[in-house]
């Protein structure tokens, strides 16, 4: 194990910074969505039992440095405190008399709120000046925001470097799962990477083709690979400017023996409207009008005979325009078999990424898979094999 582990800790009376990620959607100036308080709540409820006096550290939007009062986290305290059951303590800055004014009155299992780190210019910059008068206010820190993991600010990285560091319970979970799809899989391991812009995921497909047996295109990008290997994409959105880099990878793919499922058939239309009208097509056989806006049924049926035979499948992205049905088969049906794979113990299914996560939620089987990541950037930077300095920050060094 790389990391201290949060279960070994002793925290009684001691004061825990826990940085966390309340960026949550608002409407009125109330919570709209309450997910990602929701995710913080097993470790909150561990340290408090445990006689820690929580420190809650998080950013809200991009104030840039400056106090916007729109951008406060005051609104974030009663949905969290009724979620907790316990009072949650509200303190109007981060750092200085007013965090610590708060903190000293916190009693052992006691939960404190503290302002928008990114009122202060020294959270995104790292500024090291920053770091210490945060550090000031804990005796140890506690990293539980994964998806915040890929920014080395002060709150995610700085801190860590300072206080002994442990990854949440709800961080944990994420790595552990990651660990089992990328870092130790058990194989034949498979990927599914769909969306509409191959450029938007090259550094992504490139490191795939080189760790995975297999990997499925879909979506948007897939035309471009279509494109690549001659087939006519009518009107489809395709970046054919990258057609060169598509057959680089097909290549590199095949140097690494990585097989790749490029749809076989595909499902068009003239326009990308609800309920248009959709229609089945080979390869090439696609009219200059007409638009691919799904992978067709044999595509479909050649991805859920490779999950059978799979062992770990890693999923980014849809594999067709799944907001608008009709063309949302393609996704349904292989999350769907995903899912039911996974229930199975047949398959360890990952998936993250804002899309995939609203492609499974349409589908029904988000809650299914072996692990959802909802963290966005810093799951496709960790699938695309960058260092996360959030992550490593935490890890321990030699001679700790």
């Amino acid at each position: 194990m790389t990391f201290r582990s949060l279960l070994d800790a002793d925290l009684s009376g001691k004061r825990a910074l826990v940085r966390v990620d309340f960026n949550v959607p608002m409407e009125d100036g109330k919570v709209a969505d309450d997910t990602r308080l929701r995710s913080a709540l097993p470790t909150i409820h561990f340290l408090s039992e445990k006689g820690a006096k929580v420190i809650l550290l998080a950013h809200f939007d991009r104030p840039k440095g400056k106090r916007v009062p729109a951008m406060s986290l005051a609104p974030v305290v009663e949905p969290l405190s009724k979620l907790l059951e316990q009072p949650v303590a509200f303190a109007d800055d981060c750092i200085g008399p007013k965090a610590k004014a708060v903190i000293d009155g916190l009693e052992n299992g006691g939960v404190a709120l503290l302002e928008n780190l990114r009122y202060n210019a020294g959270e995104e910059a790292n500024d090291p000046d920053f770091v210490r008068a945060l550090s000031q206010n804990g005796d140890l820190f506690i990293n539980d925001a994964f998806s915040a993991a890929h920014r080395a600010h002060a709150s995610t990285e700085g801190l860590a470097h300072i206080l002994p560091g442990y990854p949440g319970l709800s961080m944990q979970l994420e790595l552990e799962a990651l660990d089992a799809a990328l870092g130790d899989p058990q194989r034949p391991v498979m990927g599914i990477v769909g969306g509409s812009k191959v450029s938007t995921k090259l550094d992504l497909l490139k490191n795939l083709v080189t760790k995975l047996d297999k990997l499925a295109i879909g979506g948007g990008m897939a035309n471009t690979f279509l494109y690549a290997q001659g087939h006519d994409v009518g009107a489809s959105y395709c970046e054919k400017d990258l057609a060169e880099t598509a057959r680089e990878i097909i290549r590199l793919a095949g140097q690494n023996n990585c097989k790749l499922f490029l749809p076989q058939d595909i499902v068009v239309a003239e326009k990308m409207a609800p309920g248009a009208p959709a229609r089945i097509r080979t390869l090439g056989a696609v009219d200059d009008e007409e638009r691919i806006l799904d992978a067709g049924p044999e595509s479909v049926a050649r991805i859920k005979r490779a999950m059978d035979n799979s062992r770990t499948l890693i999923w980014n992205g849809p594999l067709g325009v799944f907001e608008m049905p009709p063309f949302d088969r393609a996704t349904v049906e292989a999350a769907q078999y995903a899912a039911k794979l996974a229930q199975e113990g047949k398959l360890v299914a990952v998936a993250g990424g804002g899309d995939t996560v609203a492609a499974l939620n349409h589908a029904g089987v988000a809650a299914q898979l072996t692990f959802v990541s909802t963290a966005g950037g810093a799951f496709l930077e960790w699938m695309e094999g960058k260092p996360l300095p959030g992550v490593d920050a935490l890890k321990i060094k030699t001679g700790d």
